[in-house]
């Protein structure tokens, strides 16, 4: 029950941080102010594909941990995956928003860690 609870938990965080992710993005976009319309679209695109990224993660540990077997190799793996996927998002976000001066950027680093760490977690015990 606790494996359960730690998967869900970590889905939830990621989930939502990737739902939290897309209703800003015009307003990112705004904030970088006068650039090409290509270099909007480049960010644009970036900030949605994180966002997309991090919800089907939730997703897919939602789904795993619902309806398929928690502790079969199939399911395990796909949380290994999950979780290194969360950990090289953790290492980019340390490198870049973290040193931005917006709190939210500094929080991916967290969130993202917190979640991978929740995950590896529920699969080793």
């Amino acid at each position: 029950m606790i494996k359960e609870i730690l998967f869900y938990i970590a889905s939830v965080m990621t989930l939502g941080w990737g739902i939290a992710h897309l209703f800003p993005t015009k307003s990112v976009v705004r904030g970088f102010g006068e650039i090409s319309e290509d270099n909007r679209n480049i960010i644009r695109m970036e900030w949605i594909t994180e966002g997309v990224a991090l919800i089907f993660l939730g997703i897919l540990v939602v789904a795993i941990t619902l309806f398929g077997d928690i502790q079969s190799l199939t399911a395990r793996i796909a949380y290994a995956a999950a979780v290194f996927m969360l950990i090289a998002m953790t290492l980019v976000s340390v490198q870049t928003g973290f040193k931005v001066n917006f709190l939210p950027y500094k929080l991916c680093p967290f969130l993202f860690g917190t979640s991978a760490l929740l995950l590896f977690i529920g699969v080793i015990i």
